[in-house]
């Protein structure tokens, strides 16, 4: 088959695009892409917002990548960091699975220490939320305060059955057109020039004009992931501040019982209901995210 005429992609050139859909009049900061050193040969990846110190960190959830915070970071304007979980985005694939929760820790762990001077402020969404409270777990010296994005270590396979099932569609897919109808079918709540934004920052196309999701290009590790622990019992000993961000729209995944079981274990923790706002808070609703990390983290 003949090689395809390849879409042109700058990941730096869609800012304009986000501060356009959420009418925000704010400067594009210098945003620059980063590798570090995890494990041996393989590297860490993100986007490091902003010129001094980071003061906060973003880890995205499955499936996604550093990227799924860009209008976040855009209207935040500080200094930050935004992930790439391994097998992500740019980063290298981990030796365990895309949700090998305990190895990725570990990853970012290296990265953080690594990238800041001092402890920050923690943000984690989905897989990444789950990662992240075990980084704060084993490294508190690392994090000011924890923030989860629509997760709980309560979330199981029958509340994120809606996501698992868009993830683990095509492996592959002919043109780019076919990609954009499957996530606009199942992000119906979304703009059609957000998703197709979010699709090029979370897809390659192939030399033959097929494309595929970034964090599909590597074969799936048979081996087996170290175990996290429980992961309630690691949330619950936490003593910096901790709070969860609950998406109260339809896809959301943490349910009452999740929020009930948080509050117990940690009665000081606060819990924000975020309305018009599903799974994914930070797409969703990223200006009502911001101001709620602004005045959680700050």
């Amino acid at each position: 088959m003949p090689c395809m005429a390849q879409m042109p992609y700058d990941e730096f050139s869609l800012f304009g695009e986000n501060l356009s859909e959420w009418a925000l009049d704010v400067p594009i900061p210098t945003v620059r892409r980063f590798f570090v050193a995890v494990d041996g040969l393989r590297q860490l990846s993100g986007l490091r917002w902003g010129e001094g110190d980071p003061e906060l960190v973003l880890v995205h959830g499955g499936a996604q990548n550093a990227h799924t915070f860009d209008t976040v970071a855009l209207a935040l304007q500080r200094p930050l960091l935004a992930l790439d979980l391994p097998g992500h985005g740019y980063s290298d694939p981990s030796p365990y699975s895309h949700s090998a929760v305990s190895s990725h820790a570990r990853d970012l762990e290296r990265a953080i220490e690594q990238l800041s001077p001092r402890s920050l402020p923690l943000v984690g969404m989905s897989l990444g939320g789950m990662c992240s409270i075990v980084v704060a777990s084993a490294r508190p010296d690392l994090v000011t305060s924890l923030v989860l994005v629509d997760i709980t270590p309560g979330v199981n396979g029958d509340k994120a059955k809606h996501i698992t099932n868009f993830v683990n569609g095509p492996k592959s897919f002919d043109d780019f057109d076919e990609l954009l109808a499957r996530t606009i079918e199942h992000n119906p709540t979304r703009s059609v020039s957000s998703l197709r934004r979010g699709i090029l920052h979370n897809a390659l196309q192939c030399p033959d004009g097929t494309w595929v999701w970034r964090h599909q290009q590597h074969a799936a590790s048979e081996l087996v992931a170290p175990d996290p622990g429980d992961l309630w019992e690691r949330l619950g000993a936490l003593t910096m501040p901790v709070a969860l961000l609950r998406g109260m729209a339809k896809g959301s995944v943490v349910d009452d019982a999740d929020e009930a079981q948080l509050l117990r274990r940690l009665p000081n923790a606060t819990v924000v209901h975020v309305e018009n706002a599903g799974h994914s808070i930070q797409g969703d609703q990223p200006l009502e995210m911001a101001a709620l990390l602004e005045r959680l983290c700050f």
